[in-house]
């Protein structure tokens, strides 16, 4: 580990790049490039390639592993825990740099997740299934950090919200189509579950390939550090990154269960429900990556926050269907504002600690899914609203945090109150 402190070289990462000899230079931010094959367009192609085939995989997986392979719900449970593993041993992505470039491991990624998938349906059994699971999931998690550190090196601080706004987008507009096709497949031509799951990752595989063959290497901003670190001045992006993924553990674990048990909600509901989420965020997250620009992170997370709290409260005493219904949407709406901790970070950050600390963050993310599940699985035994009640306070905590994000965040202005580094400011 490192504690030392590096000034930040520049306020700008790598701008949008074409090919190398299409490269014009500008004295103020470097290599300006030209046409359709820069850095920005291809990761939203990445982004969109990645939910060609784990849309497939999450549309799938509760038929098939109850039909095909005879889960339980021990089974499913171990299977879920087995998917977060990667999540949470993401820091290893800092070794794998050692060998390859940030671009190449994201292809790579992409490759691993299709082919993840792409198989899934052909070994309905237990232990096949805890094997395919673990595949995929490798690739998608070593895929969403580099993704995470290239839009960081890659996008300038001035366009990042917006450019990840994009990528959800991207994402969202990719699910809905790959729903749809699952659902045709599936009602209308009455496919085989093993030749969906080889369509939709054979899609993803198509599109890494197409990425590789493209698109030119881009060279990276600045050099990387090919080392763990943690820094003391970055721990409030720690702090908001650990609150963030227990939020999305209330929201992924607990608030569909409560649509399906408290409500009946059928599983066509429930998909109905994922579409909705995803056409809106389709509209509302290029939107949202905009406001984060025009508002700063403090304003936009204290947004998030506030709204979080009122959602989980409002979940521990619902008992219309149809206003549980709406709060599981609205719910969805506030992931898009995730994207202020990552700007924030980015406007604190050395430049060349993003692709360490994009899997070091990925792994403190993931530290709530080892327990939270488990545990909050039984105290819904217990009180169901207790859940949710908990889920408020991780919000309040959150905000409390949010406000000591500063307006202005930058290198030795990291946080308004708390250890905050000396770094010398560029001129």
């Amino acid at each position: 580990m490192s504690n030392e402190i590096i000034p930040e070289a520049s306020n700008h990462a790598a701008p949008l790049g074409d090919a190398v000899k299409d490269a014009n230079t500008n004295a103020a931010t470097g290599p300006v490039y030209k046409g359709w094959r820069n850095p920005e367009v291809l990761l939203i192609v990445m982004a969109a390639a990645m939910p060609l085939s784990f849309s497939t995989w999450m549309a799938l997986l509760n038929n098939f592993s109850v039909e095909m392979a005879d889960f339980t719900g021990r089974e499913i449970g171990i299977l879920q825990s087995l998917r977060e593993i990667p999540g949470f041993l993401a820091f290893t992505a800092i070794f794998v740099l050692l060998i390859l470039r940030e671009q190449t491991f994201a292809v790579i990624s992409l490759l691993v997740l299709g082919i993840g998938v792409a198989i899934s349906g052909y070994f309905p059994t237990v232990i096949g299934l805890y094997c395919t699971t673990v595949l995929m999931s490798i690739g998608f998690h070593y895929f969403e950090t580099m993704q995470q550190a290239l839009s960081l090196q890659w996008v300038r601080k001035d366009r990042t919200a917006m450019v990840m706004g994009r990528q959800l987008s991207a994402k969202s507009i990719s699910s809905l189509v790959m729903f749809g096709m699952v659902w045709v497949m599936l009602e209308v031509f009455a496919v085989e579950y093993r030749y969906v799951y080889l369509f939709g990752g054979a899609l993803t595989i198509l599109a890494a390939l197409f990425v590789w063959g493209a698109f030119p290497k881009f060279s990276d901003a600045h050099p990387q550090t090919k080392k763990l670190i943690l820094r003391k001045r970055y721990w409030l992006y720690y702090a908001l990154t650990f609150m963030s993924g227990a939020r999305r553990q209330i929201f992924t674990v607990f608030a569909g269960f409560l649509m399906v048990e408290k409500f009946g909600y059928d599983a066509a509901t429930i998909t109905l429900l994922y579409l909705l989420n995803h056409v809106i965020n389709m509209f509302l997250a290029p939107k949202i990556g905009k406001m984060i620009g025009k508002w700063g992170e403090r304003r936009a997370l204290a947004f998030e926050y506030i709204g979080l709290f009122i959602v989980f409260v409002s979940y521990a005493f619902v008992e219309n269907h149809i206003l549980a219904g709406g709060l599981y949407v609205i719910d969805h709406m506030f992931f898009a504002l995730a994207i202020a901790i990552k700007t924030y970070f980015q406007k604190i950050a050395d430049p060349g600690d993003i692709s360490s600390t994009a899997g070091v963050s990925f792994t403190i993310n993931h530290i709530a899914a080892v327990f939270i599940p488990a545990a909050f699985g039984l105290l819904w035994l217990i009180s169901p609203s207790a859940v949710f009640l908990a889920g408020a306070a991780m919000a309040f905590v959150s905000l409390v945090l949010a406000f000591n994000v500063p307006h202005d965040p930058e290198p030795g202005n990291e946080v308004v109150h708390g250890y905050k580094s000396t770094a010398l400011q560029p001129a």
